[in-house]
């Protein structure tokens, strides 16, 4: 069983970041591997990834999840159905300026690939940081 965490700075509000965020429409643009990302009402949710494992051909593959909105807290709750129970939270707070965030994310999988996890949730959370600053311009 593994979890992780990692946060970052971004120069938006704070409101805007989880604007952004609250957007599943919004998941490919700062998630590497996922082409697409198609809600379902509630909180049901088909992504499509594009991976290529060592094992395996490249192929694109779909799966369910769940992602839940908590407004108070500016909070978002995310997981996928399946054999390593993985789960995660981003979590947007005020930084230090007023034109400024800090987002947090919060990762349990019962995968324990240590290194591989820790740069998935940095190359996320600098992919949301690009995506929503870029947006913002």
């Amino acid at each position: 069983m593994g979890d992780y965490d990692n946060s970052i700075m971004v120069a938006v509000r704070p409101e805007r970041l989880f604007a952004y965020l609250s957007d599943v429409q919004n998941l490919p643009h700062y998630m590497p591997r996922l082409t697409s990302a198609r809600p379902h009402g509630g909180d049901r949710v088909t992504v499509t990834a594009h991976i290529d494992p060592p094992d395996a051909p490249e192929q694109d593959v779909t799966s369910e999840a769940w992602i839940r909105v908590v407004e108070e807290g500016k909070s978002l709750e995310w997981g996928a159905p399946g054999p390593h129970d993985y789960r995660g939270r981003l979590h947007v707070e005020a930084g230090d300026s007023a034109d400024s965030s800090r987002l947090s994310v919060e990762l349990h999988t019962d995968v324990t690939e240590g290194q591989q996890v820790d740069h998935g949730l940095e190359e996320a959370l600098s992919g949301i940081k690009q995506a929503v600053e870029a947006a913002e311009r």
